[in-house]
Order: C-alpha cells, then sequence, then structure tokens
C-alpha cells in the first residue's frame, strides 16, 4: 500500500465516526443463531423444512449481526437491506410463515 493510499483510509476514518452498536438486532441474530443451531426443526412446518422461513430467518439473522455489531454501509440500498427495521420485518415475515397459518 502506497504512502497516499494510506493517508486516504486514515482520512476516512477520520471522517466517518463509529456507529454505535445496536442491540435489539443483535440480540435477536444471536437467539436466532442459537436457537436454529439447537432446534433446527423450529424452521418446519407441518414436518417438512420450509426452506422461504429459514431464509427469511436467516436475512434476520445476517442483518441483525451486521447492524447489531455497528457496521452501517455508506450507500443508501445497503442501508436499507442491512437496518434495524429490515432484521425485525424478516423475523416476523419468518414467523408469520411458520406459525401464522
Amino acid at each position: 500500500m502506497t504512502q497516499a493510499a494510506g493517508a486516504t483510509v486514515e482520512r476516512d476514518a477520520q471522517a466517518r465516526p463509529a456507529a454505535p452498536m445496536a442491540l435489539l438486532p443483535l440480540l435477536l441474530a444471536c437467539i436466532v443463531a442459537l436457537g436454529l443451531t439447537i432446534y433446527p426443526q423450529l424452521a418446519m412446518r407441518a414436518g417438512r423444512p420450509d426452506h422461504v422461513a429459514a431464509m427469511l430467518a436467516m436475512a434476520s439473522m445476517t442483518t441483525g449481526f451486521v447492524r447489531g455489531v455497528g457496521f452501517v454501509p455508506r450507500r443508501q440500498p445497503w442501508r436499507a437491506v442491512f437496518s434495524t427495521p429490515a432484521c425485525l420485518a424478516c423475523a416476523a415475515l419468518a414467523a408469520l410463515r411458520l406459525w401464522g397459518g
């Protein structure tokens, strides 16, 4: 890495303050990760694996970990994807699919 590139990285790090951790999505991500690791039958409906519900739960878990540790993307579309509302929405959709009927 050249000295100019190193200066740019340092300037960018100084210009953007670190985002605080978001405890709600981090807690939800930990619960989903532990729950599906310990008891994977949580992602089953009517005795069969529900791949859509599992995908939604994993999306909620991934989003929760990314946002929960304090990472906020620079570009707006990715900010929306990795946000607390997106994490909660994926978890709610997974729960509705599995237990809502």
